[in-house]
């Protein structure tokens, strides 16, 4: 599997509304995308940490590279104080209970 974990500092008011767009971009078939997750920081609720997981290193990419994925993250990035920090790589081991 592969996936990138992102980084992302939420404009002061703007966490529902955030929140509201990434699950309506749920029903968006991405192919090869295995699941999302995310994670509010205990510091501060407007830092939060995106978790997205693909099947295969070549699936994230096509979904990365795609001008559809280009309008999801814009649709999200309005609501963001500064661009997310990105860190893409190959999962190596998952512990699933």
């Amino acid at each position: 599997m592969y996936g990138t974990i992102g980084h992302y500092r939420i404009l002061p008011g703007m966490r529902e509304a955030a929140l509201q767009t990434l699950h309506e971009q749920e029903s968006v078939a991405v192919p090869g995308i295995v699941a999302v997750h995310v994670y509010q920081l205990d510091r501060d609720p407007d830092e939060v940490m995106l978790v997205v997981m693909f099947e295969s290193r070549e699936a994230y990419l096509a979904n990365a590279n795609h001008p559809a994925q280009h309008e999801r993250y814009l649709q999200v990035r309005q609501f963001l104080a500064s661009d997310p920090t990105w860190f893409d790589g190959e999962i190596i081991d998952s512990i699933l209970f």
